[in-house]
């Protein structure tokens, strides 16, 4: 075959070409440290670095954001458990010191300002937020746990399930002696016969006190649930629960606290206690029913600062009282169920962890309860105290005459016999606080267990996702990272084959045809 000028500088040409595109692609090499600079370049190794950069973004998500997201959520939950039990704690050295009852007037009074406001500090440990959203209250982070502020616009018909062993023993002190029928200028018409005495009473406490009907027409309604003789609830074919026995208030007493009755049912009533969130049952009724358990279904609508929201205890349904419509009221009412609310992060690949505390797993209504027990046992005490320290006073008047002054003295003679009888319940209600308190930190310290070994569950995710992260990392720089050691090599054995072949082109070009005439 006759090679020929032309030929022999195409393939000049082509050559040259080459080994300047091949010294250019080793220059690219060694300027962006990667050994390929497009898919088509090496695809093997353009797809196993798109799987490893996928596997190692999700792994920056979870070891940068989620993690320490769910960490600092976790820190401030435990934080505010622990103050909580921190709170417990000092109520139950309350309790201890009123149990004793070395205390006069001013110490009792102390007591109960500092439990109110342990009580008050508690409850608002429960609302606290990360980031603006409220760590105890389940899916409903934009919701509060309490109520920040008095509430009159929403009125709530909640459902509360009672157990039979919340049905308590308790003693009140009954026939007591109301000074404000107390007239100094006619004592004789003042009864000092009746004398204050002890009354058991089995009471079931509500939730919530303050129960007094509103212009809906709110009302109490105690179902029994029926059960078989396993002790197992009995459903009806649609699923539905059955009920043996069904009271509402009007099968009973609706009274007041200060009913000189509200603690005095008969053998074979009910009373409702408004204001204090009490039904008192009469001896045949407890007797009858102290093996049930209880579902009581009330209305409540005057909420106070810092009381529970019932949509995060209870299946309960919510009304909006500034809706003036009824209709409308009732077709924009929220049905609230109880249910699991765990709030789960994603830290690894297909590996979930629950990050929350649901408020009714540490905050709970006894807590409070408890306390207004105390208090009202305590400030009853001192009530007596002051009328007693008032009626002495009296006797110091020399205008009194000797009728008066006998009858002064017959009244403090009946309220030192009551303010004996309420001392002893309250020291009670101290000892029952006690007993209360160890049960509510026992709560909180489980909370707290619980929130910190998932904590801990966390930090070692953590450290093994920093291991893979590095792992990660090597496979990637092994996968798409140049050697530059042999880039430099390769590039300068390229540089002296292009050299060599300008060089050898520069003897091919510069023949003419003279050099073959």
């Amino acid at each position: 075959m006759r090679i020929t000028n032309k030929m022999m500088t195409n393939n000049m040409l082509y050559n040259i070409n080459t080994n300047k595109n091949n010294m250019d692609e080793l220059e690219r090499k060694y300027a962006t440290g990667l050994a390929i600079q497009k898919p088509s370049d090496d695809p093997i190794i353009a797809v196993r670095a798109l799987k490893l950069r996928t596997n190692l973004n999700e792994l920056n998500q979870y070891y940068e954001k989620n993690i320490p997201d769910a960490m600092s959520w976790m820190e401030t939950t435990e934080s505010a458990l622990r103050v909580t039990s921190e709170i417990i704690t000092q109520v139950h050295t309350f309790c201890v010191q009123g149990a004793n009852d070395p205390l006069n007037e001013k110490d009792r009074q102390s007591i109960v300002t500092n439990l109110a406001q342990l009580k008050t500090q508690v409850y608002q440990e429960g609302n606290a937020n990360y980031a603006g959203r409220y760590l105890f209250t389940g899916y409903k982070t934009n919701t509060s746990l309490v109520f920040g502020e008095e509430s009159h616009t929403t009125h709530y018909t909640i459902t509360e399930n009672i157990k039979k062993e919340d049905i308590q023993i308790v003693r009140r002190v009954v026939d007591t002696c109301d000074l404000r029928e107390f007239d100094i200028e006619n004592p004789e018409d003042f009864d000092t016969e009746v004398r204050p005495n002890e009354q058991v009473t089995y009471r079931l406490r509500l939730s919530y006190n303050d129960l007094k009907r509103t212009e809906d027409g709110a009302s109490l309604v105690m179902k029994i649930p029926e059960t078989d003789e396993n002790g197992e609830y009995v459903y009806d074919e649609d699923g539905e629960l059955q009920y043996s026995d069904e009271f509402d208030d009007t099968d009973m007493n609706v009274l007041d606290s200060s009913d000189p009755l509200a603690y005095k049912p008969d053998e074979d009533e009910i009373n409702f206690i408004e204001d204090t969130g009490e039904i008192i049952l009469g001896e045949s009724i407890y007797q009858k029913f102290r093996n049930s358990d209880f579902e009581i279904t009330y209305e409540k609508q005057d909420f106070m600062k810092n009381e529970l929201r019932p949509e995060h205890y209870f299946n309960c349904v919510s009304r909006d009282l500034t809706i003036e419509d009824a209709d409308e009221r009732e077709e924009k009412a929220i049905n609230y169920e109880v249910q699991d609310q765990q709030i789960k992060f994603e830290v690894n690949f297909n590996q979930k962890l629950a990050i929350n505390v649901q408020g009714r797993d540490a905050f709970r209504h006894s807590f409070g309860r408890t306390i207004d027990d105390i208090v009202s046992a305590v400030e009853a005490v001192i009530k007596l105290d002051e009328e007693m320290g008032e009626l002495k006073e009296k006797l110091k008047d020399d205008r009194l005459s000797e009728e008066q002054l006998a009858k002064i003295n017959e009244v403090i003679s009946v309220l030192k016999t009551e303010y004996d009888l309420k001392t002893g319940i309250m020291r009670e209600a101290f000892e029952k606080g006690l007993t209360a308190m160890a049960i509510e930190e026992d709560k909180v310290n489980v909370a707290v267990a619980d929130i910190g070994t998932r904590y801990r569950r966390a930090e070692l995710t953590m450290d093994r996702l920093s291991t893979q992260q590095t792992e990660f990392s090597d496979l990637l720089s092994q996968n798409e990272d140049a050697d530059l050691v042999d880039t430099i090599v390769n590039y300068n054995a390229a540089n002296t084959v292009y050299n060599a072949s300008l060089s050898s082109a520069a003897k091919v070009v510069k023949n003419t045809l003279l050099d073959f005439l």
